[in-house]
Order: C-alpha cells, then structure tokens, then sequence
C-alpha cells in the first residue's frame, strides 16, 4: 500500500515521540563508544569546526542584525554599563565638539553620560 503525500504512518522512529527518539539515539551513541568506532574531537577539531559554522552563519546579513538588535536590547537594558559607556564617550568627547571643555566650564559639564532626567537629578543634587 503506498502513501499519499501529506499523510504520515503511524510505524518506524519518524513515529516515534521525541523521548523515545532520544532513548534509541542514546543506546546508539553508547554502543559506538564502548565499539571504539566513535569519534570524539580532539579541541583543534572542535576549533576549527566552530569556525566553520562561524563563518557559515554569519554569511546571512539578516540573521546577525537579528542578533545584534536582541545584544543591543539586552545591554541597554544594564544602567550601569550604559552609564559607564555614557560617561567614557563624555571623556573622549570633552566638550560634545571633540576637543575639551571650554573655559569656565568644569569636566562635569563637558560629560553628557547617562539620560536627560539623570543630569537633571545630578544637577539639582550639586546645587544642593
């Protein structure tokens, strides 16, 4: 009797639940190793195998914007770091114009670190 397409048989591992899959792949890879026919990796194989997969994946443009916006979001999420980043881009910035802070003005206010409502609570803090 032949299938048709779009139809499955309820018989073989396709069949199977994924924790009986498990179980027969498991019995699989132990009776390899007590064989001694399975490979196991030595770390240069493993190196160079993730530099394969490396280079492979980050052939798709998309897939590593993906990334970069989900690493993106989860770091900005850290106030910390973000503030950190803020006060190392004020340094290297000085006066917001690329050279340092003008006269009068204090190495505080040639740092723009942080939110708006943060400088603002820094300022009323000072002036108190």
């Amino acid at each position: 009797m032949s299938q048709q397409h779009g139809q499955s048989s309820s018989r073989g591992f396709a069949a199977m639940d994924q924790k009986q899959q498990r179980a027969i792949a498991s019995m699989g890879g132990k009776a390899a190793h007590e064989k001694g026919t399975a490979h196991e990796f030595s770390s240069e194989e493993a190196r160079a195998a993730g530099r394969k997969g490396g280079a492979s994946v980050s052939q798709n443009r998309e897939h590593m914007a993906a990334i970069g916006r989900k690493g993106g979001a989860a770091v900005s999420q850290n106030r910390g770091h973000m503030a950190q980043i803020g006060r190392k881009g004020g340094e290297s910035r000085g006066d917001g114009q690329g050279g340092a802070p003008g006269e009068g003005e204090s190495e505080r206010e040639g740092e723009q670190g942080g939110s708006t409502a943060q400088r603002a609570d820094q300022q009323r803090h000072e002036a108190n």
